[in-house]
C-alpha cells in the first residue's frame, strides 16, 4: 500500500515567521501536535511539534507571542514521498525514531502520515507495530 492511500492530505502549515503562539493555537485548533512549516509555494521548510515550544521555548522563559517559530523549529526533517510504501515508511520513522512524516513532493508538501496511519492497513500493521517498537527503544540508553 502506498502513502498516498493512508497519508492525511489536508494538512494545516504555517510560516517561520508565525509566532508560537499562532502555531499552538492551530495545534490546540486541530487536536494535533505537529505543524509543518512552509514557504511560499508550499515548499516543506520543516516541522514545529508541541515539544519543540515546551522544551525550546516555555522551559527557557521565551515570550510565545514574541517567539518566531523559526527559533524553535526543526530543519532538515525526514519525509517521504506519496509513492513510498507504508513499509517504506515506517522503516524511516523506525531508524528516525519519529511517530509522523511529512509527505513530500517535488519539495512541496502533500500530506503527513502518522504511525496510527500505517496501522490502519492491515497489511501495514506488522510495520507500524515495529516501527513502534523501534520509536520506542533509546536512541543512546543511559547507564545509571
Amino acid at each position: 500500500m502506498q502513502i498516498r492511500e493512508l497519508m492525511t492530505s489536508d494538512v494545516e502549515s504555517c510560516s517561520s515567521q508565525d509566532s508560537l503562539q499562532q502555531v499552538a493555537q492551530i495545534m490546540a485548533d486541530l487536536d494535533v501536535g505537529i505543524v509543518p512549516i512552509v514557504r511560499d509555494g508550499g515548499y516543506l521548510e520543516g516541522c514545529i511539534t508541541d515539544r519543540d515550544i515546551v522544551i525550546r521555548a516555555v522551559a527557557k522563559g521565551m515570550d510565545v507571542n514574541a517567539t518566531r517559530v523559526d527559533e524553535c523549529m526543526t530543519e532538515n526533517i525526514v519525509s517521504c514521498t506519496p509513492d513510498q510504501s507504508a513499509q517504506e515508511a515506517a522503516q524511516l520513522m523506525a531508524d528516525n525514531q519519529v511517530r509522523r512524516l511529512p509527505v513530500v513532493e517535488d519539495g512541496r508538501l502533500v500530506g503527513i502520515v502518522a504511525i496510527g496511519d500505517l496501522a490502519v492497513e492491515r497489511k501495514a500493521d506488522e510495520s507500524a507495530g515495529y516501527a513502534l517498537s523501534e520509536i520506542s527503544e533509546p536512541a543512546h540508553p543511559e547507564l545509571h
